[in-house]
């Protein structure tokens, strides 16, 4: 790591949306205070499907939190969420404890040994009949759920081609809020962008340090109301007659791929972005910078992408062997640290984990 420099977020797309995440991290929400005891989970590159956001503010019940930990610091997917929160309190089969899940139920089974072998659950054959029972109650720990999408040269031609994905969002209602993150200027938010961005969506503007200010304030989308999910619309035109294509999306569907998305959040955080890197590089670095630690490449002398911190980047250089083998046990070079550093950060976060 080296030390201290001014970042800049607007150098590339992810770098400003590090920064975001770190803000995000330490001083949510932008406008109010954490004196009601909410705890915040930030997570990168989340999503459904059909959309996925740069940054998920996942806002947390610090109690219901604090019991998520039961179920260990890996997220659970949709199968395991569906043996876990429905496991019977006393012994029963699987098939008549668990509500039927509208797929075929070798792959409940499969869950069911999943969540056993994983600790979630208790697991027993009698008479040749897999038997579960809970362990603990899965809590009610999310609160509500923001979306963020980072966008550092935000100007008018940006804001357009940015619109249609904000109205898909606002529209399905999947998230509480919905914000544009765009780096600061002299000059304030354009007029225009206000015009092209939709009116629910709030804009954040983030300067050199890190900090962000609010441009604009979001409204709270209907997240317990049915949403439109929005799968094709006319171009526009004089010609263009063609009619706009949509779908519903039920309450039951948005309340458990919010807890999807939580679970995810949860157990990647925003910090896995050194598993897309390399950061067993020697040229790799944790450069500290006023707002916070992010990437940089000492061959190049920037903060790099994730797409140009790869394997196939031509200054690639493997650790030398000398730097993995100081110190007993042999916990391997530099590189390693780091990713020990990231997760000890990211565990930090989580109430009821303890840091390694």
């Amino acid at each position: 790591m080296s030390g201290e420099s001014r970042a800049v977020p607007g150098e590339s797309e992810f770098v400003f949306e590090l920064c975001v995440c770190q803000w995000a991290e330490r001083a949510w929400p932008p406008c109010g205070s954490r004196d009601d005891g909410t705890v915040s989970v930030v997570a990168r590159q989340l999503g459904t499907k059909h959309r996925r956001w740069d940054t998920v503010v996942v806002e947390c019940d610090p109690e219901g939190l604090a019991r998520r930990a039961n179920f260990g610091e890996r997220e659970l997917d949709s199968d395991l969420l569906h043996v876990v929160r429905n496991a019977p309190a006393e012994w029963a089969w699987y098939r008549d404890a668990l509500p039927d899940p509208g797929y075929p139920w070798r792959y409940v089974r499969a869950a069911v040994h999943r969540a056993a072998d994983r600790g979630l659950v208790e697991r027993r054959r009698r008479d040749n009949r897999i038997q579960l029972r809970r362990k603990w109650d899965y809590p009610a720990w999310v609160e509500r759920v923001v979306a963020i999408e980072n966008k550092p040269d935000l100007d008018a031609s940006a804001a357009r081609d940015l619109a249609p994905q904000l109205q898909r969002d606002v529209a399905l209602g999947l998230a509480d809020e919905v914000w544009v993150a765009t780096v600061a200027t002299a000059d304030g938010v354009e007029p225009a962008l206000l015009e092209d961005l939709p009116v629910e969506a709030g804009i954040l503007t983030v300067d050199a340090d890190g900090r962000a200010d609010v441009a604009w304030h979001p409204r709270t989308l209907a997240v317990d109301d049915p949403g439109t999910r929005i799968l094709d619309r006319p171009g526009g035109g004089d010609r263009d007659a063609s009619a706009a294509r949509f779908e519903y999306a039920g309450v039951d569907w948005k309340r458990d791929k919010r807890t999807v998305i939580a679970e995810r959040a949860y157990g990647r955080g925003w910090r896995d972005y050194a598993g897309a890197m390399r950061p067993d590089c020697r040229h790799f670095r944790l450069t500290d910078t006023r707002a916070g630690f992010l990437p940089s490449c000492s061959a190049k002398g920037c903060h790099q992408s994730a797409a140009e911190c790869a394997g196939s980047c031509p200054e690639f250089e493997p650790e030398p062997p000398a730097w993995r083998t100081k110190g007993w046990p042999v916990e391997g070079g530099p590189g390693a640290a780091i990713e020990r550093l990231l997760a000890r950060q990211r565990r930090r976060h989580r109430p009821g984990l303890e840091a390694d």
